[in-house]
């Protein structure tokens, strides 16, 4: 039975990775149609190996920085762990983000790593629910900064903003609720009791709610206090990643254009957000292809997108595999 189950999900995580891939490349060879293919073959070739390296580097560095971030939020919860079990969880969450909709969707990975760690399910959840936020607040705030300096699609930018600014407003009035309405919470379990028939599961559930409920109110207050930190390593945390094209674009000899290139990443953070397709795929490399088409010569599109998702799409998946492997694989013992 367990095996028959490992056999499944290892089929559909083939599937996914198939599927994910598939739609990378057929956008890729969409935004290839538009410049000349051979050149951009040629100039990938080209592509300095010390930059290429550099990109690769500075992404492996947003890993170590977002395990950092992970340890500390969970000492802030109340629940120890060590960098080691925070960096596989990091790096096997970020495997299956890449294949389900939208960047977030390895946390119910990371909340089941957690858990099986010691921590509550409700305690891991509000770990995980805070890592969104604390990177949603960065989005908003760094968007507005970047926008104020380049004035780059500043129209386009604010719509996704503002849409990103307004989804962000409903979670926390959400969560507000949560946390100043606690009879709320009474009444829905309740209500839930009554349509279940009182099953044990959902005593459990119960508890986890309320433990959620009481982690979240620890670990913002924690936050708060530490609030320098924590942004500090946020910030690291992305800006590594959005340093990322700028070498690229220094491997093949062109300007860096930093300011541009950052606010183009902060946009495409937040589309990624969005859940269209497994990790973005597609939708990231069009939308890539589309902004920095506004500041950087269009035979350098393709082969910059390509060298893009290699250096950070791709290599969370071929990097995470083998973490979410024995993840998963260590949970079905259990």
């Amino acid at each position: 039975m367990i095996n028959s189950i490992k056999n499944k999900l290892r089929d559909e995580k083939v599937r996914a990775v198939l599927l994910a891939t598939v739609m990378s490349l057929a956008s890729i060879i969409i935004i290839l149609e538009f410049t000349d293919t051979n050149l951009s073959w040629n100039l990938i070739s080209r592509v300095q190996a010390k930059f290429l390296a550099l990109a690769l580097v500075l992404h492996m560095f947003s890993w170590i920085f977002y395990a950092i971030r992970l340890k500390f939020l969970a000492s802030l919860a109340g629940h120890e762990i060590t960098f080691r079990l925070s960096l596989i969880s990091t790096l096997a969450s970020n495997f299956l983000g890449a294949l389900t909709p939208s960047s977030a969707g390895g946390e119910p990975l990371r909340i089941k790593i957690l858990a099986d760690n010691g921590m509550s399910y409700g305690r891991a959840t509000a770990v995980a629910v805070g890592e969104r936020l604390l990177d949603s607040i960065f989005f908003v705030g760094a968007l507005a900064l970047f926008l104020i300096f380049t004035n780059f699609l500043t129209g386009f930018g604010l719509k996704v903003g503002a849409f990103f600014f307004i989804l962000l407003f409903l979670i926390l009035v959400f969560l507000w609720q949560l946390v100043s309405r606690p009879e709320r919470i009474s009444g829905f379990v309740t209500w839930i009791k009554k349509k279940t028939g009182n099953r044990p599961i959902v005593y459990n559930l119960e508890k986890e709610i309320w433990v959620f409920r009481d982690a979240g109110i620890q670990l913002a207050r924690e936050t708060v206090r530490r609030t320098p930190v924590v942004a500090a390593v946020t910030a690291l945390i992305w800006m590594c990643d959005f340093l990322v094209p700028s070498a690229l674009l220094m491997g093949m000899g062109s300007d860096p254009r930093f300011l541009l290139s950052i606010t183009s990443q902060i946009i495409l953070a937040i589309i990624a957000i969005l859940p269209l397709t497994p990790g973005g795929s597609g939708v990231a490399e069009l939308s890539m292809s589309f902004l920095y088409s506004k500041f950087v010569p269009p035979l350098l599109l393709g082969p910059l997108v390509i060298l893009w998702r290699l250096a950070t799409y791709f290599s969370n998946i071929v990097v995470g595999a083998a973490f979410a492997g024995a993840s998963i694989n260590g949970m079905m013992k259990k």
